[in-house]
């Protein structure tokens, strides 16, 4: 490795997984009394330095409907979990990811169904600090001001994330009696499902701003999904939201 060799090349001569040559390397350097400078800091939060409003709104949707955040002693990784036959979505997660961390480290892993996004790093929580114990569905969601303030500006992208995670467009159908005769129609329309109470309100709150009309249907009893289905506001979702891919 001295000579230039990389850390994947000495793994796969020695049989061992690329982890361990790395905490070798560590030992090695440390031994030697190697200094090595830490990467500055990139939370946007911490160095009070803008941040992609339009990129964080519409990660914030897929934060809260698909995702969740992992921590442990100094690391944190943030996953965002999308369907493996979207690739858009999966690509789209990762742009998100890097526009509003600047130097994110990211990996796909693949699971039954499904393609988990990981990012990771230890300043996650500062920009989601939603970020809790448990599920999202048992403890209070609330934004704070500065995340309030961006996605008064942003509101279509976090609408968009949070379709593009926890909600779907599909067909629905009815029929009438026309002079005598049923006929068929079909009609397209929005849904938004989630257990939690705060984060459907959230979804509700910026349907409002936007003059969307959406109504709670029930599941089970209880009203875990939203429903667009007024001709001209599907017509605007579809504008500004558009399918999963």
């Amino acid at each position: 490795m001295r000579s230039g060799a990389s850390h994947r090349a000495v793994s796969e001569q020695l049989g061992v997984p690329p982890g361990t040559v790395t905490w070798w390397r560590h030992i090695d350097r440390k031994k030697r009394g190697e200094v090595t400078e830490r990467a500055p800091v990139e939370c946007p939060r911490c160095t009070r330095k803008s941040i992609d409003g339009q990129a964080y709104s519409y990660l914030l949707g897929l934060y809260l409907g698909d995702g969740h955040i992992i921590s442990r002693e100094k690391q944190h990784h943030l996953s965002i979990f999308c369907t493996a036959t979207w690739t858009g979505l999966i690509q789209e997660a990762e742009t998100a990811m890097r526009k509003v961390m600047t130097r994110p480290r990211i990996s796909h892993r693949e699971r039954r169904g499904c393609v988990e996004v990981k990012s990771f790093s230890r300043h996650w929580p500062c920009l989601f600090p939603q970020h809790g114990p448990g599920k999202k569905m048992d403890r209070l969601i609330a934004l704070e001001q500065w995340q309030k303030d961006i996605v008064d500006e942003f509101p279509w992208d976090l609408l968009r994330g949070l379709i593009h995670s926890d909600g779907c467009r599909v067909n629905n159908w009815t029929t009438k009696i026309v002079r005598g005769e049923r006929k068929r129609y079909e009609y397209p329309r929005y849904f938004f499902t989630n257990k939690s109470d705060d984060i459907r309100r959230l979804c509700t709150d910026t349907l409002d701003r936007l003059g969307i009309a959406g109504t709670h249907c029930t599941r089970d009893g209880r009203p875990f999904n939203i429903s667009v289905a007024r001709r001209a506001d599907v017509a605007l979702m579809d504008e500004h939201i558009g399918p999963k891919h």
